[in-house]
């Protein structure tokens, strides 16, 4: 079969790699590199970065323009696969390819449509999270669907849930593409009145607040990820919070106790415990090493 490829972060990366080792990837369409880090270095997107190891060729676009479209009328493609692209795509593009564009989308459709559903998913304490192999549509995340599939959420930090369905949903969209092009896949329509949206999540939104009840506290950690990490003030410094766990310590709301190298902050209906944090200007390190340095007088928290 022969494809082109859309996609940008970590996520698409599984699915370019599965589907190149099956199948002709034609063009790979990815974001154009970004300035990240101290340093302000340009830095290609990680699919980009994969693409160049398959010796794919690669387009860098902020958008689909349409010179990007005439390119790829020229490729004569069987379908467009697309994986966490990052921008909107015009409906130009949904009749180039002989079986349409097809979406490895990070939820169990109908509920996440939108931008961030796998830490969506997590923040609200969904028990499973998942991937929907969808026809892209003018409607956002609106396609009927052919291939779902989830993963346990637990104690799994999002990062780890996200790695899990990249892999799942390179999978799937394999399924997927053989079912569309042998004429046996079935496609479902969305049930409109069970649709939730996944805004963009704000960092403002992952603050850990000690008026809160210890499980979204918890659940904020779990959902950290490094564009919108779970952050906290402690003797007005601020501290990154990596892993925490809910604790059945007895501790007033805004309190906190260090105790044998352990560190536990008082929430509105109980405590959690920190596990692992990285204070502001520091490497991350276990939250034993940092309760080592911590005055044990006047301690309280609060949000950064």
């Amino acid at each position: 079969m022969r494809l082109a490829f859309m996609g940008t972060p970590d996520f698409a990366v599984p699915p370019l790699r599965k589907l190149a080792a099956v199948h002709e990837v034609a063009l790979v369409v990815t974001r154009p590199d970004a300035v990240r880090g101290r340093g302000r270095a340009l830095v290609p997107s990680a699919v980009k970065s994969a693409a160049l190891e398959l010796g794919l060729e690669v387009a860098e676009a902020r958008r689909v323009t349409s010179e990007l479209l005439d390119r790829l009328r020229d490729l004569d493609l069987d379908a467009v696969a697309v994986a966490a692209f990052g921008c909107i795509l015009p409906d130009e593009l949904l009749g180039i390819a002989r079986m349409g564009c097809v979406n490895v989308h990070g939820s169990l459709l109908p509920r996440w449509r939108g931008a961030a559903p796998i830490q969506r998913a997590v923040l609200e304490g969904d028990e499973r999270a998942g991937i929907s192999i969808m026809r892209i549509v003018h409607e956002l995340d609106a396609g009927a669907y052919c291939r779902q599939a989830s993963v346990e959420v637990g104690e799994k930090p999002c990062a780890t849930v996200m790695s899990e369905l990249a892999e799942l949903g390179a999978d799937e969209l394999l399924l997927a593409l053989a079912q569309m092009e042998d004429g046996t896949a079935r496609w479902v329509d969305q049930d409109e009145s069970q649709v939730s949206y996944a805004r963009k999540i704000d960092k403002r939104e992952m603050l850990l607040d000690p008026a809160d009840g210890r499980l979204a506290n918890r659940r904020r950690v779990q959902a950290s990820l490094d564009a919108a990490p779970a952050r906290m003030a402690l003797q007005g410094k601020g501290v990154r919070v990596l892993d925490a766990r809910v604790s059945g310590e007895a501790l007033s709301q805004g309190g906190v106790l260090v105790r044998k190298g352990r560190v536990f902050l008082g929430c509105s209906d109980g405590a959690i415990e920190l596990l692992r944090v990285k204070p502001d200007g520091k490497c991350e390190m276990d939250a034993s090493a940092w309760a080592a340095g911590l005055q044990k007088r006047d301690l309280g928290w609060g949000r950064a």
